[in-house]
């Protein structure tokens, strides 16, 4: 199965590029139906993992995936399901 994955770390600090990333790897997915997208927030405090979360659930974002799942082995790490 094709997966997409973003990792956070390099830019964990800088707001909008974040946003970017989060809206570019969403549009690559759905433009070439992949089926999952891992995104890599990390670890630290949890704030970045937050704002995915965030992001992920903006009404415009949210109708595009089916569901998002927590890595139960790594707290830092997302996956998001596509239809």
């Amino acid at each position: 199965m094709a997966k997409l994955k973003l990792d956070l770390h390099e830019i964990f600090n800088k707001g909008k590029k974040i946003e970017d990333a989060l809206n570019d790897i969403i549009k690559q997915a759905v433009d070439k139906k992949i089926k999952l997208v891992e995104i890599i927030p990390g670890k630290g405090t949890g704030q970045l993992k937050k704002k995915v979360i965030r992001f992920l659930n903006t009404p415009e974002i949210k109708k595009l995936y089916h569901r998002i799942d927590k890595d139960s082995k790594n707290f830092g790490r997302l996956f998001v399901r596509f239809k």
